[in-house]
């Protein structure tokens, strides 16, 4: 009997630690990215609290730890990052405007027990849609993106169901109704929708712009700032990498970013939309 007991409470010890040790907390997911920026600045990787085994992906294609951008030191202007605690994962907006190679970047960390297990990065540079990082950072910086009084939150569905709305509303359908916000203010790649900040702007976009599916999407969702990014692709699982950032104040947009990489060199066209029979 006593040993049963004692077989019982070391099995309910070994569960607490396991759930101890898989605790994600904002202060985890900020240190990791800390890591990173550090890293990124010194073109070091060595700085980053890295996993004992890490996967590697730049511009949504498996690479090495040898071969990422974050091996070259690179003297970030501005960054900004939100923080998912319930999937331990994290999103961080780089813009490099000095060094005499422009970059915006979008990075996604995935931490455990403290150490990053997956790094993520989407890297566009001149080739890319709208691309300025002049701009940018210009506008980027202009913005609020602190944390939200608690009655200006939603929840993490209602953040996911936004972004997917706008999605859907952009590329293919109409008739779906997303939370439009006066004011809102777009930046995609450097071009800015509302340089005056003015009420009358709401983000909309007379869509669909084409008859475009976007797949492979997956969320970081941090509800203290009320936002959302979101990966994806255009057209189908080789289509275009992209991300799409939407901070929501009172379930409404304010700030939309769109960072779009263009695998092929050649002008992005969005095809004509054909209505469904």
């Amino acid at each position: 009997m006593f040993r049963a007991i004692a077989s019982v409470m070391i099995l309910l010890s070994s569960t607490l630690v396991l759930h101890a040790q898989d605790k994600c907390t904002r202060t985890m997911l900020q240190a990791a990215t800390d890591s990173y920026i550090a890293a990124q600045k010194a073109g070091d990787i060595s700085k980053m609290a890295l996993a004992s085994t890490v996967k590697y992906f730049e511009n949504m294609s498996e690479t090495t730890k040898e071969k990422g951008l974050w091996n070259t030191a690179l003297p970030i202007s501005l960054h900004r990052s939100i923080y998912d605690v319930g999937r331990c994962k994290t999103f961080t907006e780089v813009i490099v405007t000095e060094g005499g190679y422009p970059y915006v970047i979008g990075t996604r960390l995935a931490v455990k027990n403290g150490s990053i297990t997956e790094i993520d990065s989407l890297v566009t540079d001149a080739d890319d849609w709208l691309f300025n990082a002049e701009n940018y950072l210009k506008y980027s910086s202009a913005e609020d993106w602190s944390v939200l009084p608690v009655d200006s939150r939603v929840t993490r569905q209602d953040l996911i169901d936004a972004g997917n709305q706008y999605l859907d509303f952009v590329f293919m359908d109409k008739g779906i109704r997303p939370p439009w916000g006066t004011p809102c203010a777009r930046l995609e790649g450097g071009m800015y929708t509302n340089e005056k900040n003015e009420n009358k702007d709401t983000c909309r976009i007379d869509g669909p712009l084409g008859n475009m599916y976007i797949v492979n999407r997956s969320y970081v969702v941090d509800e203290e700032l009320g936002a959302v990014n979101i990966f994806c692709r255009f057209g189908d699982n080789n289509g275009m990498p992209d991300s799409h950032t939407f901070r929501l104040v009172d379930g409404r947009y304010r700030w939309i970013h769109t960072l779009s990489v263009n695998l092929t060199g050649e002008p992005i066209v969005i095809p004509e939309f054909k209505p469904e029979d």
